[in-house]
């Protein structure tokens, strides 16, 4: 009777354990965001747009990215980008239409930081990335 009472101990524990180590884990993916973010709004603030908006994109990538494997969402890309990740949201329904709007749009901001296109990201643009990025890292788990 009381190994069993022991057994039944330990295999609680071992439950916890995951637990608390995802908790962890999400604290400390949290401040790792605030950071790159904090860094994101500095080359901003300094003039640098597109370093800027490429930072943000990366955070909102890797946060997607966790949604998804959080939700046990399968992406077939060896090599999946950020327009796969919403996509894919939405077609779990985990995200309605105008969540998938504001998501294409900062992916589409994200792009005109990344990639040399017909012209330069905004301020206002790099902004509204940085400041919807923050969000959802926030909010949208």
């Amino acid at each position: 009777m009381q190994f069993q009472l022991q057994q039944s101990i330990v295999v609680s524990l071992a439950s916890r354990l995951d637990s608390i180590l995802a908790d962890i884990k999400g604290v400390l993916q949290a401040d790792l965001f605030d950071s790159e973010l904090s860094a994101a709004r500095e080359l901003r603030a300094k003039g640098f747009l597109r370093a800027a908006g490429a930072l943000a994109g990366v955070v909102l990538e890797s946060h997607l990215r966790g949604v998804c494997n959080g939700k046990r969402i399968h992406i077939g890309k060896k090599e999946p980008t950020l327009a796969d990740f919403y996509q894919a949201l939405k077609n779990a329904d985990v995200i309605d239409l105008a969540q998938w709007r504001l998501l294409q749009r900062l992916g589409d901001i994200r792009n005109l930081s990344a990639h040399k296109k017909d012209r330069e990201p905004t301020e206002a643009e790099i902004e509204e990335l940085i400041s919807a990025t923050d969000k959802l890292t926030k909010t949208f788990l």
